[in-house]
């Protein structure tokens, strides 16, 4: 598995070997060793899979407030995603600034979000399945989010007029969020 740096420290995109044939492929999408090789380590306790049937879906931006935090390792089985991490740690030398990367079933490529980040994610082509580990239950008291077009952010979606829950719709922008626990540590 090759791990490939993104300009935001901890976030990390996954390229996993794959083997192809006449038949198809295979390949390892988790595999304990080698993450921790790649000083990966986490204990993951959950997947999570969600299908969105239209193009320009939107999920996002979600995370958990710590002490219930969220590390996730996301991925695209079926379609093709753009995927957003966005950085909400006070104190970081990157603080709300966000990397986006695609998805997809055919790059395999797996994006990993540390505890600290808000994550998202666009559908870009229809019936898009995401699967997605996590190293915390979901814990509802915990669960917060940003507005997915907050201005200060200026995430470039592959959509302006995306297909959103009533939840998405009503998230604070990152200034409006005062209720952030996450501090960055060097």
């Amino acid at each position: 598995m090759n791990k490939i740096e993104t300009k935001l420290s901890g976030v990390f995109i996954l390229e996993p070997k794959v083997f192809g044939d006449h038949r198809g492929y295979f390949m390892e999408s988790y595999n304990k060793q080698i993450f921790e090789e790649l000083g990966l380590h986490y204990d993951f306790i959950q997947d999570n899979q969600s299908l969105s049937a239209p193009v320009g879906t939107l999920r996002g931006l979600h995370f958990q407030l710590n002490p219930k935090a969220q590390t996730k390792v996301v991925r695209c089985i079926t379609g093709a995603i753009y995927d957003v991490a966005v950085d909400i740690r006070k104190g970081s030398p990157t603080y709300g600034q966000w990397v986006g990367v695609i998805l997809s079933e055919h790059n395999k490529r797996q994006l990993v979000v540390p505890k600290g980040f808000a994550h998202g994610f666009c559908t870009i082509v229809p019936d898009t399945t995401v699967a997605y580990k996590v190293d915390e239950y979901y814990s509802p008291e915990h669960d917060g989010g940003i507005l997915w077009n907050d201005p200060a952010l200026g995430i470039d979606w592959p959509t302006t007029n995306p297909i959103l829950s009533d939840k998405d719709t009503k998230h604070p922008t990152l200034a409006e969020a005062t209720h952030l626990n996450f501090v960055y540590e060097e």
